[in-house]
């Protein structure tokens, strides 16, 4: 199977270590779990850009479903991604900068709610995917539909599990970027609004946490371009409009810096797993959160 899984997804041989060193006692964790709790067990994972929170996903669904026949949904805060044209509504509205999607505020928030509610109450629901070389959703006959009752439901997200910040912290520019272009911290103060009434009521609906740790942001940039890379080799050329080169890489991540950051300071007290990368993204070291005696 995990062999199997390399080929698909194009991943070197380093991954059988790391599958059956890490990510395979994880899957058994969420199983056992899953099956005391005779209910949609929910997994919420963390990771920056390019962290690998899409193959840790992945490799746990296939692994749950191939070996336990469980059913298993997998879907990202990437896929609750506004259009181009209600983003701009939202940077005519509220500031020029929430026309790029990321941070939050750019995310359908409501309707992420009403799949993870559905989900939890194991009703039928359709969960959204959003094209990135296109800068848009696909369309809804692309979506996934969900019939029946799934057994796990894995959310994914850059900034998922991460909490608000003061309104102290929100004051100092984190970069050139903030420092120029939101001099009244307008669009950060906002994102940070959103974050609080729309993100961190949600996360309670995750049973476990997992985190993809980064050694810093200045790693990120390398893994973004790698990204780039790939989704335009994907497209064949076509579609590319969402496909950005090597200047605007980065100055796309600069949206991403201050949460992040924030995330990589505060996150790995709180989730249940803690997978250590260094600059290469191999696993250099696993904490799991202290559970009080």
């Amino acid at each position: 199977m995990i062999n199997t899984f390399i080929n698909k997804n194009k991943l070197s041989g380093d991954f059988i270590k790391i599958a059956e060193g890490y990510f395979i006692p994880l899957a058994e964790e969420i199983k056992t779990h899953q099956l005391s709790a005779k209910s949609t067990y929910f997994v919420g994972i963390n990771g920056s850009q390019g962290s690998g929170k899409s193959t840790l996903s992945e490799f746990l669904k296939e692994y749950l479903s191939e070996t336990y026949g469980l059913t298993v949904e997998v879907m990202s805060l990437d896929d609750f991604y506004f259009s181009r044209i209600e983003r701009q509504i939202i940077a005519d509205d509220v500031h020029p900068l929430f026309k790029t999607r990321g941070v939050p505020g750019t995310h359908n928030m409501s309707l992420a709610k009403s799949v993870l509610q559905d989900l939890k109450q194991q009703r039928p629901t359709t969960i959204p995917r959003f094209n990135k070389a296109t800068d848009d959703p696909h369309p809804m006959s692309a979506w996934t539909k969900v019939n029946g009752a799934v057994d796990i439901v894995i959310f994914e997200g850059w900034c998922w599990g991460v909490e608000p910040q003061t309104y102290e912290q929100l004051k100092q520019p984190v970069n050139t970027f903030e420092e120029t272009e939101d001099p009244n911290s307008d669009w950060r103060n906002h994102a940070n609004l959103q974050l609080s009434l729309s993100y961190l009521p949600l996360y309670s609906l995750m049973d476990k946490w997992v985190m993809l740790k980064a050694p810093s942001f200045a790693d990120v940039y390398a893994w973004r371009l790698e990204q780039e890379q790939k989704l335009k080799d994907a497209t064949n050329n076509k579609q590319t409009s969402g496909i950005m080169d090597e200047k605007q890489v980065q100055r796309f991540i600069q949206h991403y810096q201050r949460l992040t950051e924030h995330g990589l300071s505060t996150l790995p007290n709180k989730c249940d797993h803690v997978f250590e990368l260094n600059s290469s993204r191999a696993i250099i070291g696993h904490r799991t959160k202290k559970v009080d005696a």
